[in-house]
């Protein structure tokens, strides 16, 4: 039987993959209870910050295009956003939040900010804010830009 290769350094993927989908069940259950998904939060704070179209969106979201319409087709019929013609290009629309749409947001965000502040609160008061600041210059610089790759594709099957 082979051996497992042994770690030089630690598992940061797994570590980062793992701390990642414990936050975001942990933020979607919240976010559930005011009727929000976090990929609904998401949106409406990228079309809050400035005008943005739906393909703007769904880059800064790291959503594609299907999930992307779904989600904003849910804003709009919960009533929180609605597709417009762009003021600067007639031909690109974007997506307009409405007046019950910027309140939700709000409470999502007081709902994000909570959640994100007890998972802090589990690292003593001192290294809380050395964590972030290591994790923004990762995201901000190694980490900032991902690498293209090719597909894995399969072998083809040999025709028996």
């Amino acid at each position: 039987m082979a051996k497992t290769p042994p770690r030089t350094v630690p598992d940061l993927t797994g570590y980062l993959t793992h701390a990642g989908h414990v936050l975001e069940t942990q933020l979607s259950a919240a976010l559930a209870e005011v009727g929000l998904t976090l990929r609904m939060q998401c949106v409406l704070r990228h079309a809050l910050e400035a005008e943005r179209t739906q393909i703007q969106i769904a880059e800064l979201s790291y959503m594609d295009k299907t999930t992307m319409v779904v989600t904003v087709d849910a804003l709009e019929k919960a009533g929180y956003a609605e597709r417009k013609p762009s003021a600067t290009d007639r031909r690109a629309r974007i997506i307009a939040v409405t007046e019950a749409g910027a309140k939700i947001a709000h409470e999502g965000q007081r709902i994000v900010d909570r959640v994100h502040a007890e998972a802090l609160e589990a690292l003593a008061a001192g290294q809380r804010q050395p964590f972030v600041n290591a994790l923004a210059q990762l995201v901000g610089g190694h980490l900032s830009t991902p690498v293209e790759a090719q597909p894995v594709r399969r072998a083809r099957q040999r025709a028996s």
